[in-house]
């Protein structure tokens, strides 16, 4: 077979985006699995708090938290990496930049005592907040604010998301 550059190059291309494809697939397994056994840092207490009359609206939250630790850590309102993509897609790229922000602070979702949630479209997109959640926050399970708005900061922003967490 003749070497042809376009042919040789499209194939190296394709092979690295198998590659990439293949990688990034275990690394969100992995991630979920280690999710899964995600406990708070040492010297950290969380309780969650569930008086009769403040019940939660809906799984995945608590309507407080008592927590105890050294460290507070306050996360910035944080958007999606492609702002064009489905809204699932544009939750779990927001969810995932915090999760790098709470391991460079020696923490992990176990550590997050506090969610708010910012949405242009909170009645179309809160629902599929409420699935993608229980998959990165673990129980007991943060207290949370909803918010809909006008206006965020970025353009073309439809969401925004900011956690507090207890190290």
């Amino acid at each position: 077979m003749p070497n042809h550059p376009e042919t040789n190059g499209n194939l190296a291309r394709r092979d690295l985006l198998r590659t990439a494809t293949l990688a990034a697939a275990g690394g969100l397994l992995f991630d979920k699995i280690a999710k899964a056994n995600e406990v708070p840092a040492p010297g950290v207490k969380r309780r969650a708090l569930h008086p009769e009359g403040a019940p939660a609206a809906d799984v995945g939250y608590s309507p407080a938290i008592l927590a105890e630790g050294k460290k507070l850590l306050m996360i910035s309102g944080q958007g999606p990496t492609d702002k064009k993509a489905d809204m699932e897609t544009q939750i779990r790229q927001t969810l995932d930049k915090i999760g790098l922000l709470l391991k460079a602070a020696g923490g992990s979702w176990a550590n997050v005592v506090m969610v708010r949630h910012y949405w242009l479209h909170f009645n179309r997109d809160l629902p599929i907040f409420r699935k993608v959640r229980r998959e990165y926050f673990v129980e007991p399970y943060p207290a949370s604010t909803g918010v809909g708005v006008t206006e965020l900061a970025g353009p073309d922003l439809q969401m925004e998301i900011e956690v507090v967490a207890m190290l």
